[in-house]
C-alpha cells in the first residue's frame, strides 16, 4: 500500500467532518495570494500548504526536486519527474503533516510560512495544458445522444464499441474553476428547408467529465499499453466541457466539433494523483465483443467518483439537476491511453485527456441538458421555480466529485463558472 493512503493517518491541521482534503489526499494545485506570486500547493482541509517554503526551508531534501519545480505557475515541472518522484513527494507531506510526526509542527515560524488559509488564497490554472483530447466513452451517453438524433435501434454508430472514440480539441481555452464565460457565437441552421444564421448559441450546454493528465509519455512512434498506462497517468480533476448544441449540429459534418465546443472547458484546480484515487479503483463493465489485443486489460482501471451538477441562477439558490458516478464510463484511462498512442502518437507533459460526458443509466444520472430535458422537450424546474431547457445567462454550473470507501472521503472540490451573455 502507499504510504499516504493509510486510512489510519491523521494530521495534525484540522480537517473538518467530509472534507474533500483529508491528509489522504494530498492534491496538486497552483495558488497566489495577495502577497506571494503563483506558486505550487497542496491542501489538508483549508489549509493551503506552500510547497515553495516547504523547500526553501528544507523539509524536502533528498527528493529529486529544485526550488524552480516549486516557484512557478504550473504542475508542469514536478510532473516532469516521473511517477516516482511524485509518489514520493506525496509520502514526504503525509510524514510531515501526520499528527505522530512533530519536526514541521514543533515550529511554530515555519509553520507561519509554510500555511495559508483557504480563504486567502486564490487558485490558478493548475497544468499548462500543451495538447487536448476529448473521449467520448460513456456507453449511456451514446446511446442516448444516438437515439435523439438517430435510430433508436441503432443508437451506438458501428465503431463505438471497438475503438475508444475521441477527438483533438483546444487547449487554448480550458481554463480554472471561477472564470467566467461568454456565451458563444456562430452558425446555427433553424430548420432544413431555411438558410443558416449567425448569432449567439442559443442551446448552451454543460457537459459533466473528468479529465486525466500525463506524464511524458514514450518519443514518436512508440505506444503505451495498457498494463503501461498507470506509468503515465499523473492525476486526474473534474471538467465542465461547455457545449453549444445549435452551433454543433450543423458544424459537426463531416470533421466533427470545432466551435462548439472550442470556446471553453472549465476544471477544478486540484489535480487528485492517480496514487491516492488508487483505493477506489474498481472492475469495469463487461466489454461485447471482446475488445482487440491492445485494448485489453487487467486489474481495475475503473473508478467508484461519486459526480454532482447544480445550477445556481443569479440571485437564486441551487439546484442539483444531476447525480452521476464515473463508474458508468464503458472505456477506461489506461484503453484510452493506449487507443490514443498506438499509432505512434508522441504523449507530452501535461497533455489532458477528458472522459466525455458521464451518464449512468438513469435520467437523474444524465451527464448534459441535452439529455435531461431530453433535447428540450422535458424542462427542468429549479427551486427558485424558473424552468431549464438549456443554460441561461447569468447562471451559474458546479460540479463536484469525491470517492468515499472505508471511511476515507477524497475529492475534487468544485469547478465553478459564471455564464455571461455574449460580446
Amino acid at each position: 500500500m502507499i504510504k499516504a493512503n493509510d486510512p489510519s493517518i491523521q494530521s495534525w491541521l484540522d480537517v473538518p467532518e467530509n472534507s474533500d482534503f483529508p491528509i489522504q489526499n494530498i492534491p496538486f494545485g497552483v495558488f497566489k495570494s495577495e502577497n506571494v506570486s503563483a506558486r505550487v500547493g497542496t491542501r489538508i482541509g483549508d489549509h493551503v500548504i506552500d510547497l515553495n517554503a516547504l523547500f526553501i526551508l528544507g523539509y524536502l531534501d533528498n527528493l529529486p526536486f529544485a526550488n524552480t519545480d516549486f516557484n512557478t505557475d504550473s504542475l508542469n515541472k514536478i510532473m516532469k519527474k516521473g511517477k516516482k518522484a511524485t509518489t514520493d513527494l506525496r509520502n514526504r507531506i503525509s510524514k510531515l503533516f501526520n499528527k505522530e510526526n512533530n519536526d514541521l509542527s514543533s515550529n511554530a515560524h515555519h509553520v507561519q510560512q509554510v500555511i495559508f488559509p483557504v480563504e486567502r488564497i486564490e487558485m490558478c490554472m493548475p497544468v499548462q495544458v500543451g495538447d487536448y483530447t476529448d473521449f467520448y466513452s460513456s456507453r449511456d451517453h451514446a446511446t442516448n445522444v444516438g437515439t435523439m438524433f438517430r435510430d433508436p435501434d441503432n443508437a451506438l454508430l458501428p465503431n463505438w464499441l471497438w475503438i475508444p472514440v475521441g477527438y483533438h480539441g483546444r487547449a487554448s481555452s480550458i481554463i480554472p474553476s471561477g472564470t467566467a464565460i461568454r456565451r458563444p457565437k456562430g452558425q446555427q441552421k433553424p430548420s432544413e428547408n431555411e438558410a443558416p444564421v449567425f448569432g449567439p448559441c442559443k442551446l448552451l450546454d454543460f457537459e459533466l467529465e473528468m479529465a486525466f493528465v500525463t506524464f511524458d509519455g514514450k518519443p514518436l512512434g512508440d505506444s503505451i499499453s495498457t498494463k503501461e498506462a498507470k506509468d503515465y497517468i499523473f492525476g486526474m480533476c473534474i471538467m465542465n466541457d461547455w457545449s453549444a448544441r445549435d452551433i454543433q449540429k450543423w458544424e459537426y459534418v463531416p470533421l466533427g466539433p470545432f466551435l462548439a465546443k472550442s470556446f471553453a472547458s472549465s476544471v477544478s484546480p486540484w489535480i487528485v494523483t492517480m496514487d491516492a484515487l488508487e483505493p477506489f479503483s474498481i472492475e469495469g463493465p463487461k466489454q461485447e465483443p471482446e475488445v482487440l489485443p491492445y485494448l485489453k486489460y487487467e486489474g481495475n482501471h475503473h473508478y467508484d467518483i461519486n459526480l454532482e451538477v447544480g445550477i445556481i441562477p443569479e440571485k437564486s439558490e441551487e439546484t442539483v439537476v444531476c447525480k452521476s458516478n464515473y463508474k458508468h464510463m464503458y472505456w477506461n484511462m489506461a484503453q484510452q491511453l493506449a487507443h490514443h498512442s498506438v499509432n505512434g502518437c508522441n504523449i507530452r507533459c501535461g497533455d489532458m485527456m477528458a472522459s466525455g460526458t458521464i451518464s449512468g443509466p438513469s435520467p437523474e444520472s444524465f451527464g448534459s441538458m441535452l439529455e435531461i430535458s431530453w433535447k428540450g422537450t422535458k424542462p427542468v424546474k429549479l427551486k427558485d421555480g424558473s424552468e431549464r431547457k438549456f443554460i441561461q445567462d447569468t447562471d451559474t454550473v458546479v460540479m463536484r466529485g469525491h470517492c468515499k470507501k472505508d471511511g476515507v472521503r477524497i475529492g475534487f472540490g468544485e469547478v465553478s463558472t459564471k455564464v455571461l451573455p455574449a460580446n
